[in-house]
């Protein structure tokens, strides 16, 4: 399989022959964020204007289609226009709060690019607990959200705030119970070990239908966790004017803004790897040759095709579905998506220990 980690690997020793150890790491590690701080824009950049497309074509119109062919500069004129743009911070707020809650959430999701692995031995942390990283860090963005909220010194936003935490908080249960779904069949919180348990076929394949089960709740579940639609009730700008973020202008809008995008990248990303085998390529048990001709396509290619898949289905979600009532969404957690996600953990398990699974 063709991969990028003999040129790391290459580099890493040129490095050594220039610098000493020390030296090496902090260059090493500067290299990291500047390539983390690129992902982050350009994520960004090319998931607003994906969206604008798929909602236009939805739709049945054009979309973006006067800056630049295809409209494909309308994003970058956009974000001209939110840097240039007076950032405004209204009277009686919590001033420190009010600043630091955007930054927090765009730490967050920083954070959580860590143990991902993008292609075969390209991964920024390969932490033994990868998956219990993600879990914990992950919860960490409600607290921007209700800083923000708090801090707005607005009823709206305040309302916005208490409703994404309930959100959240809610279905982060059924998500970690998918999630411990594939955790149980591969006995092992290592993403790159989860990986490499699908080498003969996909979880989403090999675990039967508890497998498929787990995954369109973890679908649903983190839908929700991003507060997109049709789960967007902490921004519903029909009732809230824009929820926790609607006395944010400028770049503060722009970070909570990019924070939302980059979230549904690595929740879908992280679904690849747990049910579509991240950048392992498609294989089918003993053949050979077919799974050869597999192995010709990048392993980068492999993972962000399936992730950008995944950010498709969810996209598609958005621009069918009706917004749900904030009783609905409880409900659909509380009384339907935990209970089944129980239940189906308990299967998952006598599938693990029985050795049912292909």
């Amino acid at each position: 399989m063709f991969s990028i980690e003999y040129i790391l690997n290459s580099f890493h020793e040129w490095l050594g022959t220039l610098l000493n150890q020390t030296l090496v790491m902090l260059v090493e590690m500067a290299l990291v964020a500047i390539f983390a701080i690129a992902l982050f824009a350009a994520l960004g950049l090319v998931l607003v204007y994906l969206e604008r497309k798929v909602s236009a074509l939805i739709q049945l119109r054009k979309g973006p289609n006067r800056v630049g062919p295809f409209g494909i500069f309308q994003t970058t004129a956009d974000t001209l226009k939110l840097i240039v743009k007076e950032s405004f911070m209204p009277d009686k707020v919590d001033g420190f709060l009010y600043k630091m809650a955007p930054y927090v959430v765009m730490i967050t999701a920083m954070l959580l690019l860590a143990p991902l692995p993008f292609a075969k031995g390209v991964v920024i942390w390969d932490i033994n607990i990868g998956v219990f990283f993600i879990s914990a860090v992950s919860s960490l963005s409600v607290i921007g959200i209700l800083m923000a909220g708090w801090a707005s010194n607005n009823k709206y936003s305040l309302l916005g705030a208490m409703r994404s935490g309930a959100q959240i908080v809610s279905y982060e249960l059924s998500a970690g119970m998918a999630v411990l779904s594939i955790v149980v069949l591969t006995g092992s919180l290592n993403l790159n070990d989860i990986i490499a348990s699908q080498q003969t076929g996909w979880w989403i394949f090999k675990g039967h239908i508890p497998a498929v089960i787990a995954f369109v709740i973890y679908i649903i579940a983190v839908t929700a966790e991003t507060n997109r639609a049709p789960f967007d009730l902490a921004e519903a700008e029909s009732e809230l004017t824009g929820g926790f973020h609607t006395e944010y202008a400028g770049m503060r809008f722009a970070l909570f803004f990019l924070a939302e995008y980059i979230n549904i990248f690595i929740v879908c990303a992280i679904g690849a790897v747990l049910f579509f085998g991240g950048w392992m390529p498609f294989h089918i048990g003993n053949w050979e040759a077919f799974n050869h001709v597999m192995d010709f396509i990048p392993s980068s290619i492999w993972f962000f095709g399936k992730t950008f898949g995944l950010i498709l289905l969810i996209m598609w979600f958005r621009w069918t579905f009706p917004r749900l009532r904030i009783d609905q969404l409880l409900n659909l957690e509380w009384k339907y998506l935990l209970p089944i996600s129980m239940f189906n953990l308990l299967v998952m398990t006598l599938i693990a220990i029985k050795g049912w699974h292909f």
